[in-house]
């Protein structure tokens, strides 16, 4: 079967500290997901960059967790990802919902997600005190 040119994929966050750093930043709830967001130390014009936690809790079965991964990683291609402000990371927090929920209404919480929390304003660092 042929397929039609690959669209690029959206650059991915792939340490933890990424991630953790995204989870003091500002948030956004959906139904199918949690929107974390913060900008990122640096260069305004450097893409975002996008990572994906679906914990055990959304679903203890590894196919159904890797099929709601699949999903939200799809509908970023598939154009929620134009919604991203450059030079901030984001990351999505998989509910269950997202496994039952319509394609077209996922990449629409998802784009309108990624509009509403708009560009944080600065990195906030929060210390704990030892």
């Amino acid at each position: 079967m042929a397929r039609g040119p690959r669209k690029p994929q959206p650059t991915r966050l792939k340490k933890r500290a990424e991630f953790l750093a995204a989870a003091r930043g500002k948030r956004r709830h959906a139904a199918a997901f949690a929107l974390q967001a913060v900008l990122r130390s640096g260069d305004d014009a450097e893409p975002p960059r996008f990572g994906l936690t679906v914990s055990k809790k959304v679903d203890a079965r590894a196919v159904r967790r890797n099929r709601i991964r699949r999903r939200l990683r799809a509908a970023l291609v598939q154009g929620a990802a134009l919604s991203a402000a450059p030079g901030v990371d984001y990351v999505f927090v998989a509910r269950a919902e997202a496994l039952g929920r319509p394609f077209a209404a996922l990449v629409a919480d998802m784009a309108g997600a990624l509009t509403a929390i708009g560009r944080p304003e600065g990195r906030t660092e929060k210390r704990r005190a030892k």
